[in-house]
């Protein structure tokens, strides 16, 4: 039996989104095991054609089955490129289909921007860990629309300080020149979260890796990295009332939530949080309204200091969200998942991918530059190591930049910066890019128009 404030019709929608972007990618391998022993027979090209069709939805690169009697198949070559192929697909069918219910101008996002402004915030800022256990914290997690929240993911959520100042400035800017999504006199808030992890079944080993899999440290530097940028809006622009701070944590095997919820002082304690499954527990025999009831007061006992109404509204909005996804879990995955480690099929490099929210689907390491986003990438391609290159199968890389199509040059500065960053992987990791055991694939993205990302080239070669 559900929790009486659970979302059963968007658990299982969301099941089947989860569900069938995952075996479109978990296909791949299959089919080319078939391939494989086909690939000796007379009319080889035609049959695999039509498999591939039938199962993956797309035909495969001709030249590099017509070379298949000559050499044995290129699987590694092959298989990237099928990665790539089914990416794509999952872009487009992002934006056209909107499967999460969160695009712009959407019912439901336009409701949830009324009411973070309602709560006394303008705009919602956080930063989750880069783990792909992660991905899916925005749209599954905390239930929010994608484009009611800003998403910048990093290893550890250690956020850059100041591409989150820049970040506050825009935002203000827009207030005083637009008066949007309020005007800049109006009395809200900049909100930025910190979205830590940890592990309830295998704490010692299936924490955060940027912190030794240390719950308190990962707490500890995520509040930090939130006060630092507190501290330089206000010694730049001595205004730091108009930043609020929120530390989270999220359990990677049920994905329940833990909130240090904040005083209206803006004090946060770190040895002080409320857990969502004592909340899902604590109002599990009441009827909706009382159970509601019931979450704020829980929000406002477990606040540091004095509550501010605001943040214990939102609060409670997010435990209330959370709820049905830890009955998502239950109800799909048995009460925890089964791939408490990395189980990701790609890793994305570079600025973008709002079409990605599912769990375990990719690896992010955001960067301008191979060279600042360089420990996350190698984190990325040791993972990877053990999930492919172990099987003999390729790293496939998906470099992503996306650019303001009404500035000019954006577009083609952002192909620049895609062929440089391939460029960069390919020299930090020499051997296995020669023994063709990483692929990458350049795209780019106008992020003013509601469109998928677009394909500008690849380490491919037939």
């Amino acid at each position: 039996s559900m929790h009486p404030l659970t979302d059963a019709s968007a658990n299982d929608a969301l099941h089947a989104y989860d569900t069938a972007v995952k075996l479109a990618f978990d296909r791949i391998v299959p089919v080319l095991k078939r391939l494989s022993a086909l690939q000796h027979e007379d009319d080889f090209v035609g049959r695999a054609q039509a498999i591939a069709l039938e199962e993956l939805g797309f035909p495969l690169p001709e030249p590099i089955l017509d070379t298949a009697w000559v050499s044995q198949l290129d699987m590694r070559t092959l298989y990237a490129w099928c990665v790539f192929e089914t990416y794509e697909q999952t872009s487009e069918a992002f934006f056209r289909d909107d499967p999460l219910q969160g695009q712009p101008g959407s019912p439901s996002a336009e409701a949830f921007d009324r009411f973070l402004l309602d709560c006394g915030f303008h705009l919602l800022d956080i930063t989750p860990c880069a783990d792909g256990r992660l991905a899916h914290a925005i749209g599954f997690g905390l239930r929010l629309p994608f484009s009611s929240v800003r998403r910048r993911p990093h290893a550890g959520a250690l956020f850059d300080v100041e591409n989150t100042v820049n970040r506050w400035v825009k935002t203000e800017h827009r207030r005083y020149r637009e008066a949007q999504p309020n005007p800049a006199h109006a009395d809200t808030r900049y909100l930025k979260v910190a979205l830590y992890h940890f592990s309830s079944l295998d704490p010692q080993h299936e924490g955060c890796a940027a912190h030794g899999s240390d719950d308190a440290l990962a707490a500890s530097c995520g509040l930090s990295r939130l006060k630092d940028f507190q501290q330089a809006v206000e010694n730049s622009f001595c205004c730091g009332a108009s930043v609020d701070l929120l530390l989270m944590g999220i359990d990677t095997d049920t994905d329940a939530i833990r909130v240090h919820v904040p005083g209206m002082d803006g004090s946060t304690r770190l040895d002080r949080w409320l857990d969502a499954r004592d909340v899902y527990d604590a109002t599990l025999g009441l009827p909706p309204d009382q159970a509601r009831q019931r979450v704020s007061a829980l929000v406002q006992e477990a606040a540091a200091s004095v509550p501010d109404p605001g943040m214990v509204t939102l609060v409670a909005r997010l435990f209330e969200h959370n709820i049905s996804q830890i009955d998502y879990v239950r109800q799909f995955h048995g009460g925890a998942y089964d791939d408490a480690g990395h189980a990701e099929r790609f890793i994305g490099v570079g600025i973008g991918f709002k079409e990605i929210h599912l769990r375990n689907l990719t690896y992010f390491a955001y960067m301008d530059t191979v060279e600042e986003g360089a420990a996350d990438l190698d984190v990325g391609v040791k993972i990877f190591k053990g999930l492919n290159v172990s099987r003999g199968l390729p790293v496939p890389v998906v470099v992503r930049f996306d650019y303001h199509g009404q500035v000019p040059g954006a577009r083609d500065r952002a192909v620049r910066h895609c062929q440089r960053v391939q460029t960069a992987i390919e020299s930090r990791y020499p051997e296995l890019f020669q023994q063709g055991l990483l692929h990458a694939l350049l795209t780019v993205r106008d992020q003013d128009r509601h469109t998928p990302a677009e394909a500008v080239g690849s380490t491919i070669v037939f």
